[in-house]
């Protein structure tokens, strides 16, 4: 998906839109909660090891781009989520995220089942502006795409 990703790169740097990409990871040679783990460049993954969550650096990155945008549009964690401590980049931005929407400054949306759970553990479900647990078919509504059961309600 080489080629997908640098059209999408291309795409973006033609209309203005910024791609956030991590900076440092959180790896580890294991999922399990309280794992040894380090952080390191994004691009500097041990052989051994998984990237299970955004580093420190990627999640200040995230937080500050946050505080500029007008609507966040979330659909999926920044990492193993269910499993300390590889939640605390999701935790931080959804915290983040919230805190903008309770200002006013931030329109905050989020669909799927994963992500309504991650935000629901760390507390920020309750001040998004919407949460949509449809997953897949809430990212096919928002491309404009008709919805079988949406078209039932409006015939």
């Amino acid at each position: 998906m080489v080629e997908t990703a640098r059209e999408i790169m291309a795409k973006a740097e033609t209309t203005g839109c910024a791609i956030l990409l991590p900076r440092d990871v959180v790896v580890a040679r294991k999922l399990a909660a309280h794992a040894p783990h380090e952080v390191v460049a994004a691009d500097a993954c041990p052989e051994d090891a998984m990237i299970l969550d955004a580093g420190p650096d990627s999640v200040r990155a995230i937080n500050a781009l946050l505080g500029e945008c007008r609507t966040l549009l979330w659909n999926g964690p920044l990492g193993a989520f269910e499993t300390e401590p590889f939640d605390a980049a999701t935790n931080a931005a959804a915290l983040r995220a919230a805190e903008l929407t309770r200002a006013g400054t931030l329109v905050s949306v989020a669909g799927g089942g994963d992500t309504v759970s991650a935000l629901n553990a760390c507390g920020a479900a309750k001040d998004f502006t919407y949460i949509s647990t449809a997953g897949g078919a809430f990212l096919e509504w928002m491309e404009g795409k008709t919805l079988p059961g949406v078209a039932a309600l409006a015939a």
